[in-house]
């Protein structure tokens, strides 16, 4: 199992830690199992503000993956089509139990020195 990072834009992250929001997709996911996602809140903020456990990972047709995600997606039909518009496949990872952090962290403090684009794998803290 693994645990990583992942840049998400502010108003993701108000959506996820709010709970309507429980699926983070991707164009790309990791190629190993995840148990643990540090969410790090893009600019302004630029720290890592939370994390979620219980993850799975969910890749294949749009269509399914939109029906399986439509209810917590955090985003409109469109929005979803937009993101994977050149793209034959979706992925996504549900977001189990998360948790925010009370205080916000550095980045540095995860052994990282720039964000990353997508994700990057880090050790758990």
């Amino acid at each position: 199992m693994a645990s990583i990072l992942l840049s998400i834009k502010p108003e993701y992250v108000e959506k996820i830690l709010k709970g309507e929001k429980r699926y983070e997709f991707r164009r790309k996911l990791c190629q190993k199992e995840v148990d643990k996602i540090y969410i790090y809140e893009t600019s302004p903020v630029k720290k890592v503000v939370g994390e979620a456990v219980d993850i799975e990972k969910l890749q294949g047709d749009k269509e399914m993956i939109w029906e399986q995600t439509k209810g917590f997606a955090g985003v409109t039909r469109e929005g979803f089509d937009q993101y994977f518009a050149d793209m034959k496949t979706a992925g996504a990872y549900y977001l189990g139990k998360v948790k925010v952090y009370e205080t916000a962290r550095d980045i540095k403090s995860f052994g990282i020195s720039a964000a990353p684009q997508s994700f990057v794998y880090v050790e758990e803290l």
